[in-house]
């Protein structure tokens, strides 16, 4: 028997909730917007975890909460064996030495004022990855990594396409050899071509330096492309998690099965459904009791308007949050 390496990722039950502006700031009962509700997720060295769903979803506060970047309310955070959440602040500079963040805005993330090149080598001054000498080197081999010429480094973001920018964005992260990055929505303001080419470049660079990359993103197609892994996130909750081509080809959970159908490179040959979701999410200011899917979902029961949250169930590496049973025919896929 081959054991599984060891997890480099291990979140157990995160909760992020921010308190509410306005009215009585001494209140100790203010309302709270619940961003993320009770998420556990393992990562292992090397690999590629997908975070789908719509917009407000909680995915970014996730992200952003597993790097530290974000306070969280209660659960744990434990990267390469250590607890970060409770631990010393050695153990969170150990963390941000590893990890790095690549941004959805390839502009906002960088310095307008320095050139890419100084951006990329304040990284490396700061963290001492290089010897002071060696700088400059390292400044055009890392934009070399990423498809860009080392005479590039001397221009600043707003002389660059955001492609380019992107990419720029990517050596940066590169810079710190990390061994996690977190890839928030790093495509979704490029142009689809260039999607293509960040995409193709991120799964040389997890070929070439065996990182472990958690893509949090809408589009779902590029996540397939992408991803060993996807993870289904609902209103702050995990609502279904596997491998990707099991939950692609047989979503477990109904909210997860409305996403798949909008896929259209699943069938070119059949038309998008006319409605595949309906309706908007709850707010996450008042989460609906029992299933928060339920207001959206057609085949929802009593018992998950009403009942406790669904318990994770688990068939293999394949677990989802839902009472339904879809192989007993409980609910079709919408494609079906």
């Amino acid at each position: 028997m081959v054991n599984k390496p060891y997890p480099l990722l291990e979140v157990d039950e995160l909760c992020v909730s921010f308190a509410l502006s306005g009215g009585n700031p001494l209140r100790w009962n203010r309302p709270r917007l619940h961003a993320v509700n009770g998420v556990s997720l393992r990562m292992q060295p090397g690999e590629t975890l997908g975070l789908v769903g719509e917009s407000g979803s909680g995915k970014s506060t996730l992200g952003r909460a597993i790097l530290q970047l974000e306070a969280s309310t209660s659960g744990s955070v434990r990267f390469d064996g250590r607890n970060i959440t409770h631990g010393l602040s050695s153990d969170i500079t150990r963390l941000r030495r590893q990890t790095a963040m690549i941004f959805q805005d390839p502009f906002a993330s960088l310095n307008p004022r320095q050139t890419i090149g100084a951006s990329i080598a304040e990284v490396l001054r700061v963290h001492h990855k290089v010897p002071a000498t060696a700088v400059a080197a390292r400044v055009a081999e890392l934009l070399t990594q990423v498809g860009l010429r080392p005479a590039q480094g001397n221009c600043r973001p707003g002389a660059l396409s955001g492609g380019q920018c992107q990419r720029a964005g990517i050596a940066r992260a590169l810079a710190l050899e990390p061994r996690l990055i977190v890839a928030d929505e790093c495509v979704a303001a490029l142009d689809v071509s260039i999607q293509g080419q960040i995409i193709n470049l991120l799964m040389d660079l997890r070929e070439q330096m065996g990182l472990a990359i958690l893509f949090i993103a809408h589009d779902l197609a590029i996540v397939r492309r992408l991803c060993d892994r996807v993870a289904v996130m609902y209103l702050g909750r995990i609502v279904e998690e596997g491998p990707v081509e099991q939950v692609f080809q047989t979503p477990r959970h109904p909210y997860t099965a409305a996403l798949v159908a909008a896929i259209p490179e699943l069938d070119p040959d059949l038309p998008l459904p006319a409605q595949p979701l309906v309706g908007e999410p709850p707010s996450p200011i008042a989460i609906p009791s029992g299933c928060a899917f339920h207001p959206r979902c057609q085949f929802a029961r009593p018992a998950c308007r009403t009942g406790p949250i669904p318990v994770t169930r688990h068939l293999a590496e394949h677990a989802f949050a839902c009472v339904l049973d879809r192989t007993a025919g409980e609910f079709p896929l919408p494609f079906d």
